[in-house]
């Protein structure tokens, strides 16, 4: 069994949307003089790899701390979706088989961008048409490979239909390096209470050759 890590590094360098605090270490606690390492890290809940709740945009959604698990972990479907130029539409999807309760991992062009590279205005995004046909198909997750589903200038639209229908939204995954097929997903955001967002580890486990997922088959082929 194969582990593939997709989680976005996070260091003072990591690419921040506009707007966001730089990622800071501050060292309370030095080897040298304390025999032990302390340090706070200062950073927006939305940095690198990062679970949303409907929280995020919503008066009375559900905090981090509330969302359905289940929806972090299990089967899931990566997309290669390389080929697109600008955004992700429903035409774009409707090339694959996506069925009621997936997981669906959208890789695009934007995993070929350096993760502390400045923020890219130009990054592939999710339009809202992709986003309607997400809801439609009843997916339980979608997991993108940027920092954000769409630029500022579309004022989270996408986000807002998926968190709206309780669909878990993933941002910051890395997804160069993984093929499209059937994996079986761990992506857990940490347990603060009562905000929207949390950063997480993401993981792939690549299981294709051990053992078969129920009820999935390989998709777009």
């Amino acid at each position: 069994m194969k582990i593939i890590d997709i989680s976005w590094p996070v260091d003072k360098n990591t690419t921040i949307q506009p707007g966001e605090q730089q990622v800071l270490f501050e060292p309370i606690k030095s080897f040298g003089k304390d025999e032990v390492r302390e340090t706070i890290i200062h950073m927006n809940a939305h940095t690198g790899t990062h679970v949303d709740a409907p929280s995020f945009l919503f008066r009375d959604g559900k905090s981090i701390d509330q969302i359905d698990l289940y929806s972090c972990v299990g089967p899931s479907v990566v997309l290669d979706m390389t080929d697109v130029k600008e955004s992700i539409k429903a035409e774009d999807l409707d090339k694959y088989e996506i069925r009621d309760g997936d997981f669906v991992i959208l890789k695009t062009k934007n995993s070929s961008l350096d993760p502390s590279a400045p923020y890219d205005p130009a990054f592939v995004y999710l339009d809202t048409s992709a986003a309607e046909y997400l809801v439609k198909k009843n997916v339980k997750t979608v997991g993108f490979d940027y920092i954000t589903l769409e630029p500022e200038d579309k004022f989270n639209q996408a986000h807002k239909i998926l968190l709206e229908n309780e669909i878990t939204v993933i941002g910051g995954l890395r997804l160069f390096y993984v093929t499209q097929g059937i994996y079986f997903f761990f992506c857990l955001p940490i347990c603060v209470l009562g905000i929207e967002s949390a950063p997480a580890r993401a993981i792939l486990l690549d299981v294709s050759e051990e053992i078969q997922i129920e009820g999935m088959e390989s998709q777009g082929e």
